[in-house]
């Protein structure tokens, strides 16, 4: 773990490549020559975070931020009370003593002259680029000119492909985030805390949850364990016993990059030394449908069309596959293309219509359905992994993604 000067410092180096390299590219790829973002404090946009530096956490009253590119001309401009952390970052255009905040946006606006101006106000249902308020809404309305509200027009593609694209210190830094998360579960999945007949699945839950803490680490949501055994998959209060599969759901956030994992662990009975052959068989098909998903998602693909072919392809290998991946980054359930969903299964998802783009990021969330005689029942082989598309491929965050970790047996 790095102290939290060195955190921030990382953090802010990622924010400077966004802001020059990354929001320029964009904004020219959408068609958008102006974004305003603005927001209250307490009331934040999802975006301000990763428009802001890390000693700027929130808005302060009301924060505007005017983001222009035309040809050769790039300016961030922020429209707000001075401070000297978003002046390493931004051009200041308000002066508190002379003008009042709606006229130095005015002005601003004037000054750019825009042919449209992108705003947090969704149109196509994605919570990350609509988080302009509506008293804002209405504000910007009553008080900017008519000829400068009628250029408004939804950020959305622009907001999405802000948020999902990783910049190059983003790319470094990936697999230590990947790795704090992974020592987590390894010190769960142990001997050590797993004692069979006596630990829960909440017991787990509760320390990994507090290992995160400990690390001085954010969980984005709660630790899952459960575990399947004959009879069906149970949770929470169940002790876990001798010949359980177990599996968690953990996803960690630390330098502004948010981790995704799913991984198995099996508790030896006492005659065995290895895990069950069927076992071992069962993953090794569940990762012949990883690699399936991941030779399909190909740049200019869409999530719909990645979901449609992984899952005709693995249905053809003989698999009952279960395909939900997701973008994993700046949020967990992060912007861009969705790739299924657990509970639908159709492949005409809405946010599936968006593309896989280079250097953009995933938790390649997936799962077989395995008849395994050793439960006499249909058993889940649930994986997921954090992954990124870069130069045309996709590549693992964490090592052992083939490997259902095994308990209870003393080396």
């Amino acid at each position: 773990m790095y102290s939290l000067k060195k955190q921030y410092e990382i953090a802010d180096q990622c924010l400077k490549e966004r802001l020059e390299t990354v929001l320029p590219k964009v904004m020219e790829e959408c068609g958008i020559e102006c974004w305003l973002i603005a927001c209250r404090e307490y009331n934040e946009d999802p975006i301000m975070k990763f428009i802001t530096p890390c000693h700027f956490p929130t808005a302060r009253r009301l924060s505007i931020f005017v983001f222009y590119h035309k040809g050769d001309i790039t300016r961030n401009i922020s429209v707000s009370r001075p401070d000297p952390d978003l002046a390493r970052f931004y051009e200041r255009e308000y002066d508190v003593k002379s003008e009042t905040q709606m006229e130095a946006l005015t002005r601003v606006l004037r000054q750019l002259d825009p042919k449209n101006i992108a705003i947090d106000v969704s149109k196509q249902d994605y919570a990350y680029t609509d988080g302009l308020s509506h008293s804002l809404y209405e504000m910007f309305r009553k008080e900017l000119p008519d000829d400068l509200t009628d250029r408004f027009v939804s950020a959305d593609l622009l907001g999405i492909r802000y948020l999902e694209t990783r910049t190059a210190t983003e790319l470094k830094y990936y697999p230590e985030v990947m790795k704090e998360a992974m020592e987590i579960i390894e010190a769960a999945f142990s001997d050590e805390v797993i004692r069979p007949g006596k630990t829960t699945c909440r017991d787990v839950m509760d320390f990994m949850e507090q290992m995160t803490n400990d690390k001085g680490l954010t969980l984005w949501f709660p630790a899952t364990v459960d575990l399947q055994r004959q009879g069906g998959m149970l949770e929470e209060d169940t002790v876990i016993e001798k010949g359980d599969l177990l599996h968690c759901d953990f996803g960690i956030v630390y330098l502004n990059l948010c981790t995704d994992t799913q991984r198995l662990a099996y508790v030896a009975r006492d005659n065995e030394t290895d895990l069950p052959e069927e076992l071992k068989q069962a993953m090794k098909r569940n990762n012949l449908f990883q690699d399936i998903v991941r030779s399909n998602m190909a740049k200019g693909l869409s999530g719909n069309e990645t979901f449609k072919l992984s899952v005709e392809e693995g249905k053809k290998a003989g698999l009952r596959p279960f395909l939900y991946s997701h973008p994993c980054g700046l949020f967990g359930h992060s912007a861009g293309p969705t790739i299924g969903l657990w509970d639908n299964q159709s492949g005409e998802i809405p946010h599936g219509s968006l593309l896989i783009r280079e250097d953009t990021s995933y938790a390649l969330e997936l799962s077989i359905l395995e008849y395994l005689e050793m439960y006499r029942q249909d058993t889940y082989i649930f994986t997921e992994e954090t992954v990124v598309y870069h130069d045309g491929k996709e590549s693992f965050l964490a090592e052992n993604r083939d490997r259902i970790k095994l308990l209870g047996v003393r080396q």
